[in-house]
């Protein structure tokens, strides 16, 4: 693996998921909110140190999104153990984001037999939505943000899977529906 920053933050993620259920399972909020946001803060660093630094990869696509991947597994869990009764009244909303991440990364498995890495700027700000929504839901017990944060992944979704559609073969860090149709030409 090549050892730079950008594979760094990504592989704290990766790392950090555990403690993240850890916390939630001993009924820690303040060592999960540390962690959290430590992981949500890598998350934002990850790719803008790889583009400013011109350390992107396949391999730092890979590990991000990876990464993505345990921390909404990971929060999930361990919210559950230190909120029960507000993931219950969000489930609905929880099941059609988890949905809506399934979708596309199940229509990219199928045509190219691995999750797409597109990183595109619709998936971006979905994902500073969702971060944003998911620390207000549970911080100060309020929905609306979180509610159109899934109601955006809609539109992420869309995307992602005409991007998986257009590409002939697999690729990462295409940042939009435009890039995907040029390289088609």
């Amino acid at each position: 693996m090549k050892w730079n920053i950008p594979n760094l933050l990504s592989l704290f993620r990766i790392i950090a998921a555990p403690f993240l259920l850890l916390s939630g399972w001993l009924g820690l909020p303040t060592l999960f909110y540390t962690v959290f946001l430590s992981m949500l803060i890598s998350d934002a660093l990850d790719g803008f140190i790889a583009r400013m630094l011109h350390q992107t990869s396949a391999l730092g696509a890979r590990l991000d999104t990876y990464g993505d991947i345990l921390t909404y597994l990971s929060t999930l869990g361990a919210a559950w153990w230190l909120w029960p009764e507000l993931i219950r009244n969000e489930l609905h909303y929880i099941i059609a984001a988890a949905l809506l991440y399934a979708v596309p990364a199940l229509f990219s498995l199928a045509k190219f037999g691995k999750l797409a890495s597109y990183h595109t700027r619709i998936t971006k700000l979905s994902a500073v939505m969702m971060g944003a929504g998911v620390v207000i839901l549970l911080l100060f017990k309020e929905a609306l943000l979180f509610h159109w944060a899934v109601y955006f992944l809609v539109i992420e979704m869309l995307e992602n899977m005409i991007i998986t559609f257009l590409l002939k073969e697999e690729q990462t860090n295409i940042r939009s529906v435009w890039h995907a149709l040029k390289m088609r030409r």
